[in-house]
């Protein structure tokens, strides 16, 4: 198998995995209803370790057009392959979301808000603030870049890598996860979210395409300022990249901030609207 398909294949893996839980937990016909938060990120960290235990060898199983990004810009990965892993990335969360579309073919018709049925595949804050909601993303993938690379300089038993992996997405979840349902992902959000828009789900509504920027720009802010910092400040190998990406980051964030409600109130009432989109 080529790195090409082992990161189809893993990512594919992992939305399987992810997006499984994620319509477990909401649709209203489903036995696993109601589950709860817990639940949902020991199932999105589970499916990181399964991907990573099936692809790891092949291609480093990266899942995650971030990750590619943060190792490239840290020197550990070559520029020259990442459109290729994030073609793959992308093709193997469309095609794990339209596997879930199908093993949960039934229930769609019966759940009837079409924000949950969007919930299953895209993320949404639980208050709309763009400022917020990117900054919740940029600061969940930093941790992640900065955790992987944790987990790398240490000695592990054989094999234990991938759970160690796993067990960080965990904690990621449980920590900083809550306000916008922690894609950290650009492929987790954006391949399911189109698989969405052009699947025949029964009675959704819209993909939610105004917030489908955060999800993507955030993840990569963050996980090149994540792999970067650790460049700098843990291998003393401090480059005019790191300073780029921050500036970069900064001038992101301002704009995001400028767009965002100025009326927090009218805000929250907006998250309280039934056909919100969840996680």
């Amino acid at each position: 198998m080529t790195p090409f398909w082992a990161e189809v294949l893993g990512t594919m893996i992992l939305i399987i995995i992810g997006a499984g839980v994620c319509a477990g937990a909401n649709l209203t016909k489903s036995y696993a209803k109601d589950a709860g938060w817990i639940v949902i990120t020991l199932a999105w960290g589970l499916g990181v370790t399964l991907g990573v235990f099936a692809v790891g060898s092949i291609s480093g199983a990266h899942l995650n057009p971030a990750v590619t990004i943060g190792l490239a810009f840290a020197g550990a990965f070559d520029w020259s392959q990442v459109p290729s892993y994030i073609a793959a990335q992308m093709i193997g969360a469309i095609l794990g979301a339209a596997i879930i579309y199908l093993q949960y073919l039934p229930h769609w018709r019966a759940t009837e808000d079409p924000g949950t049925k969007l919930g299953v595949f895209a993320t949404g804050p639980a208050i709309p603030h763009s400022f917020s909601n990117l900054l919740s993303e940029i600061i969940g993938t930093f941790v992640l870049l900065l955790g992987l690379q944790f987990i790398g300089a240490n000695e592990f038993t054989e094999g234990l890598n991938p759970i160690a992996v796993g067990l960080l997405i965990v904690a990621i979840g449980m920590a900083l996860g809550g306000t916008t349902g922690y894609a950290i992902n650009p492929a987790r959000d954006l391949g399911p979210r189109i698989a969405h828009a052009i699947l025949p789900i029964s009675g959704k509504g819209p993909s939610n395409w105004g917030y489908a920027w955060v999800p993507v720009v955030g993840p990569i802010l963050g996980g090149s300022l994540g792999a970067l910092f650790h460049q700098a400040f843990f291998l003393g190998e401090m480059t005019m990249t790191f300073w780029f990406v921050l500036a970069a980051t900064v001038v992101v964030l301002l704009i995001a901030l400028a767009i965002s409600p100025k009326n927090q109130d009218a805000a929250i009432q907006a998250a309280n609207e039934p056909t919100k989109a969840r996680l």
